[in-house]
């Protein structure tokens, strides 16, 4: 047969093609309906929530889409003076009434939108020129204005915005006065040279110098509204998880103290808990510095906190009435003492109660109560035996009155999804909501609690946010983000079961083509990574629907030391069963993947030659290569083998085997798949020369492959939108062009065997 050769306008226009074609046939109502494109992919608006007022009433938003996001300078990756641009739309939601309208003229960038207690004045950053500047809007009048702190320091780009209860100020991070010099001089030192000297003796890689640099801030009062400015500590230091404690007297901060660089699990750092007082001075030390890094759970008024150490519950107050008290380990011993099983009897701290009598404890074995003035811990919520059956689970909200506990709920073999309430006096569980749909984004909201915001999704459709009584007994639909989505063809999902070949049950998600009719076998894309279990609106799967195929989401068991066998017992294994369904032409299958997905991909052809195409998009080849490559991820290229995602469980040196065997490009001369290689060339997390590795060793085997290097482009290759469309034209293009091959062979071979049989 004669080589199908390749251009770009031919690529553009066998997708277009085969778009406008498939997307019409099938079934009536799909006829009515025009295709999901590439322009409905980049345009699909979300509705991201920021804060909501304390009465529930007012909830603010952001409005975006992929299309504000482009032209990403992805030359600037890891300088932290860079802000990467993402305009919104700033909306106001009105919860009683739905409706929607934006607040600030056109599209902005805003950052940290955050209401007053009083539910009156929303705080938050405007960007120019990646620059913040702080601003209040006032709902009633309607007023903005810029609030211009009394400092020199610049505004953190990152920080957080907290108001004080009584609504007199704000705290926020500055940077430094010279902090924006030696950030952008190091990173230029980095990337521009002329000379660049790494030493091996230096505490810190250089990147992870910059990245320490990154993270200092100097967390400050500003009184409002005239802007003074009151640094709550002494000198720039790297500060997480800011929050009012001490009804609102101080700023508790975990303070991280870097070390060196490490390559292993631990160390590197060291933490503390504080709180900085807002009249400045020195701060309280809660934890004293050390390796762990502090995780405590604070009760409303943030007057006191509480922690688990090696199995039990502590709880502890700020100020001279610091020392803990041991909740849990005098019962735990008695346990042991009176030969009870105490398998599962590890707790965390999860929540204390709204009055902050109480602390929601979690252990393998269900929730448990404890009263903070001491006594044993009562088991309110059995978990069942079997952990890997068991629902899961996770307590969102108290009852303001403290008498329920709101959780959500998820099977883990099938789509069943929603909103238990647990009576905590009787133990009555109430079934609130529970079907297929998706769930997520839980607020209970007003003193009362009497209603619920949330998002929900039926699995196909994009989310939208709805608005429910405590008791569901009405819901209604705020937002419709998208209208024009229903006159489009989209795919629908089912969740497949399957055993892969070790006999391990496994789930999958696939997506039907638009024009699907029973008894008719279908092309396939597979999509790999590791597992998949919910479903949603996936723009990927429907541009695959849109094309006429299945799209399919496998998931895979990945063993540590051995992760490449995973993707062949597993992927494979799933598709056999939608073959032995009657959907699936196994003669049409393609795979591809994204970053690990696009790694996954590399590996499973040289393993099999089920395919007729594949697509690695972003996807390392060589672990050799790979291992310590990417500096400005710091050490993650070789802490991602030995003890991350890559599974590999040791170095380069203690298992170089093990490295060789998981490197597509070892085994290039294998692959029979006609493979597609895209990159970004700016990637800085995979970098291109990997998929360069790739197409020069195969086009040195004679093997079939096409490297698309998109020179602007990062780890998600196009930033553009003529890149998005070309991107899309190529994938289609790429699977039609061999999917078609495949049929022409199979009606060749059909026609062969018909003449050999007369």
């Amino acid at each position: 047969m004669t080589p199908i050769r390749f251009s770009r306008f031919a690529a553009v226009l066998a997708a277009l093609t085969l778009t406008l074609a498939l997307g019409f046939a099938g079934p009536a109502e799909a006829q009515n309906r025009t295709p999901f494109t590439v322009q409905d992919l980049v345009s699909l608006r979300s509705f991201s929530l920021q804060d909501v007022t304390s009465d529930g009433r007012w909830a603010v938003g952001t409005v975006g889409s992929r299309e504000d996001r482009w032209d990403t300078d992805h030359r600037r990756q890891g300088d932290p003076t860079y802000v990467a641009p993402s305009v919104v739309e700033v909306m106001l939601l009105d919860t009683d009434s739905g409706a929607m309208r934006p607040i600030l003229e056109g599209k902005v960038q805003a950052r940290g939108l955050t209401w007053s207690p009083d539910g009156r004045t929303l705080a938050f950053f405007l960007l120019r020129d990646g620059i913040p500047s702080l601003h209040l809007w006032e709902r009633e009048p309607e007023r903005l204005r810029e609030i211009e702190p009394r400092t020199a320091m610049p505004i953190s780009t990152g920080s957080s915005i907290l108001w004080l209860p009584d609504g007199s100020g704000l705290v926020i991070e500055f940077r430094a006065e010279d902090w924006h010099a030696r950030a952008s001089g190091l990173f230029r030192e980095l990337t521009e040279g002329p000379i660049i000297v790494l030493d091996g003796s230096d505490d810190f890689l250089a990147w992870d110098a910059l990245r320490n640099l990154g993270a200092l801030t100097i967390p400050a009062r500003v009184d409002l509204p005239g802007g003074a400015v009151t640094p709550l500590a002494s000198d720039e230091g790297d500060h997480s998880a800011l929050s009012l404690v001490g009804n609102g007297t101080g700023v508790a901060a975990v303070r991280r103290y870097p070390l060196k660089t490490v390559y292993t699990a631990q160390g590197g750092a060291e933490f503390d808990l504080a709180v900085l007082p807002l009249e400045g001075g020195d701060p309280d030390i809660l934890r004293e510095q050390g390796e762990s890094r502090p995780s405590v759970t604070w009760n409303e008024e943030g007057t006191r906190f509480a922690w688990a150490a090696r199995g039990d519950v502590f709880l502890a107050a700020p100020g001279a009435e610091r020392d803990s008290i041991d909740l849990t380990s005098a019962w735990r011993a008695a346990q042991v003492d009176a030969g009870a099983d105490t398998t599962g009897l590890r707790f965390s701290a999860q929540q204390f109660s709204p009055d902050g009598s109480q602390l929601l404890l979690q252990s393998t074995r269900g929730w448990w109560l404890q009263d903070v003035s001491g006594g044993d811990p009562t088991l309110i919520f059995p978990f069942e035996a079997d952990e890997e059956l068991r629902p899961q689970r996770s307590v969102t909200a108290w009852s303001p009155d403290g008498r329920s506990l709101y959780a959500t709920t998820a099977e883990r073999n099938r789509w069943e999804r929603g909103l238990l309430r647990l009576a905590i006096e009787t133990g009555q569980i109430d079934t609130l909501v529970l079907d297929s749909g998706l769930y997520s984004g839980w607020r209970l909201l007003g003193d009362s609690g009497d209603r619920f915001l949330y998002q929900h999704s039926d699995g196909d459709l994009p989310n939208e946010w709805y608005i429910a009584d405590s008791g569901f007994m009405e819901t209604r639909q705020l937002t419709e983000m998208n209208p024009w989505i229903h006159e489009r063809t989209l795919t629908r999902s089912e969740l497949v079961t399957y055993r892969d070949v070790d006999g391990k049950e496994q789930h999958g998600i696939l997506y039907y083509p638009v024009n699907y009719e029973e008894g008719q076998r279908y092309p396939l894309v597979a999509e790999v990574y590791e597992t998949f279990f919910n479903n949603g609106f996936n723009a990927n799967m429907n541009m695959f629907a849109n094309a006429g195929w299945f799209g399919f989401r496998p998931s895979v068991t990945l063993e540590e030391g051995f992760p490449g066998e995973g993707w062949l017992k597993g992927v494979t294994s799933g598709i056999n069963a939608l073959i032995d369904r009657g959907l699936v032409d196994p003669d049409r299958l393609g795979v591809q993947g994204g970053s690990y997905g696009g790694y996954a991909t590399a590996l499973l052809v040289t393993q099999t030659s089920r395919f007729a195409s594949a697509i690695n998009i972003s996807g390392k080849v060589n672990m050799v290569s790979f291992y310590g490559d990417s500096p400005r991820l710091g050490v993650r290229n070789i802490t991602a083998p030995e003890r991350g995602q890559d599974r590999l469980g040791c170095s380069l040196w203690e298992c170089r085997q093990k490295y060789l065997e998981h490197s597509a490009i070892m085994d290039a001369d294998r692959i029979t798949t006609p493979l597609m290689l895209i990159t970004g060339e700016l990637d800085h997390n995979v970098p291109a020369r990997q998929s360069m590795e790739m197409f020069y060793a195969m086009r040195r085997l004679g093997k079939e492959v096409v490297w698309v290097n998109y020179a602007n482009g990062g780890h998600s290759p196009p930033n553009t939108m003529s890149e998005t469309e070309d991107y899309w034209a190529r994938i289609l293009g790429w699977h039609s062009r061999w999917f078609n091959a495949a049929g022409e062979e199979e009606s060749v071979a059909a026609t062969a065997d018909g003449a050999g049989g007369n």
